[in-house]
């Protein structure tokens, strides 16, 4: 698209993005809930998608796709990175764009652009609206994808996707949220319904390409709480162990702070592909690139750096030499799980020695401990009885006596 004298495309950039600012600053809407990051990041994400397999782009076709595209900004730039990297490497390339997005303004922006790009039946492939959400109306359930990148909502709350699914416990959706893992037939990602970003990296974990020369990768962009939310066997504490131990995660980018227009948290850039190379398989790489910016003239909002072109490069460089260095650190995926355990004792007090066939009350538990004292020798307060036959639920045994207490048995989880 040409655009008048004076005016280039990083310049029109700059005006679109500062019109995004303030249009979301006078709704109220958080960072992570509109549109896609800086185009700086953006272009960043790009180059780590496609830097690492430059030299293997073939002639050919490739399926690009965005599950939260907002204006399509994504999309067009990793599609302009794959063409100028195919052009250098002197290949001839097509590209198909796929993109959802569950807000109808922004979904009509890129729509329309696809249109005046005279794209009419690339435009068929985004597919939006406030009935189109990625979580709980997946409009792409049978394709996989080469290339994926998002900015998924981070901090906002997917309940109404999770009741319109049938809810935890009658989820229609079960081959992209309940899965077969570890040898669990019924392995849950389900996260907490306060914040679904972590379903969106599911999902498109759900549409590598498992049978092609270069398999699929992905950059999305987190907030910090993907990185440590959800106890051992929550949804996700789950996507995380399920991604490190099919050693899908390349590396962790963390971007300077204030890189979004309304807000100053700490944003970070996952990268996965299912085909990782030799050098880099049972290993994760964590790039600290917090220092790595250019403060602006003008702060835009809360913005105030920006990546430049040299920063971009000084970190893909880190990223593809994958050395220890004092802003590049590498792991064992290992290192990123441990066993966490439950012990459950029954609780044996002094004074109930002659009546140690009864079962207890709550009411009377809670005054028996504040007045009885323990002991490892007393018998053990009984809460409930079983039914022979029947087991508590942390213990999966069949109860042999009618003698078992609920509050024995032992769990073991790994946490991730």
């Amino acid at each position: 698209m040409k655009y008048p004298p004076g005016l280039d495309n990083h310049a029109v950039g700059t005006v679109f993005e500062e019109l995004v600012r303030r249009f979301n600053e006078e709704n109220n809407e958080e960072a992570g809930e509109h549109w896609t990051p800086p185009r700086d990041a953006v272009k960043l994400m790009a180059r780590l998608i496609f830097l690492p397999i430059a030299d293997e782009i073939a002639s050919g076709t490739y399926l690009l796709y965005d599950g939260a595209c907002g204006t399509g900004g994504m999309l067009t730039v990793a599609e302009e990175t794959l063409h100028d990297l195919a052009e250098e490497q002197g290949k001839q390339v097509a590209t198909h764009l796929y993109g959802q997005e569950i807000n109808a303004e922004t979904y009509a922006i890129a729509k329309a652009d696809m249109l005046l790009k005279g794209e009419g039946e690339a435009a068929d492939n985004i597919v939006g609206g406030p009935e189109y959400s990625t979580l709980s109306n997946d409009a792409f359930p049978s394709h996989e994808f080469d290339f994926m990148l998002s900015n998924p909502p981070y901090g906002k709350s997917w309940k109404s996707d999770l009741e319109r699914m049938g809810g935890k416990t009658g989820l229609r959706d079960p081959p992209r949220f309940v899965i077969e893992h570890n040898g669990d037939p019924e392995y849950s990602l389900i996260t907490r319904s306060s914040d679904g970003q972590m379903l969106f990296l599911a999902n498109m974990l759900s549409k590598m390409k498992h049978e092609s020369r270069l398999g699929s990768r992905i950059a999305e962009v987190h907030n910090g709480s993907s990185l440590f939310t959800g106890d051992a066997g929550q949804g996700e504490s789950n996507i995380r162990r399920w991604i490190i131990e099919n050693d899908w995660l390349e590396a962790i980018v963390a971007l300077p702070l204030n890189m979004f227009y309304n807000t100053g948290i700490a944003t970070y850039i996952w990268v996965l592909t299912n085909r990782k190379p030799e050098h880099r398989r049972g290993k994760v790489q964590l790039i600290d690139a917090t220092k790595w910016y250019k403060p602006l003239r003008k702060n835009l909002g809360k913005k105030n750096c920006h990546l430049s072109e040299e920063d971009c490069t000084r970190i893909c460089d880190t990223f593809l030499a994958f050395e220890e260095t004092e802003e590049s650190k590498i792991f064992e995926n290992a290192a990123f799980g441990y066993q966490k355990v439950t012990v459950e004792r029954p609780l044996r007090l002094k004074g109930i020695e002659g009546d140690c066939d009864r079962v207890y009350k709550a009411k009377e538990i809670k005054a028996l401990k504040e007045t009885c004292e323990r002991s490892e020798t007393a018998p053990p307060v009984i809460k409930k009885i079983h039914k022979k036959g029947t087991a508590p639920r942390s213990d999966p045994r069949p109860v042999r006596n009618n003698d078992q207490r609920q509050a024995c048995g032992r769990r073991v989880r790994t946490q991730f």
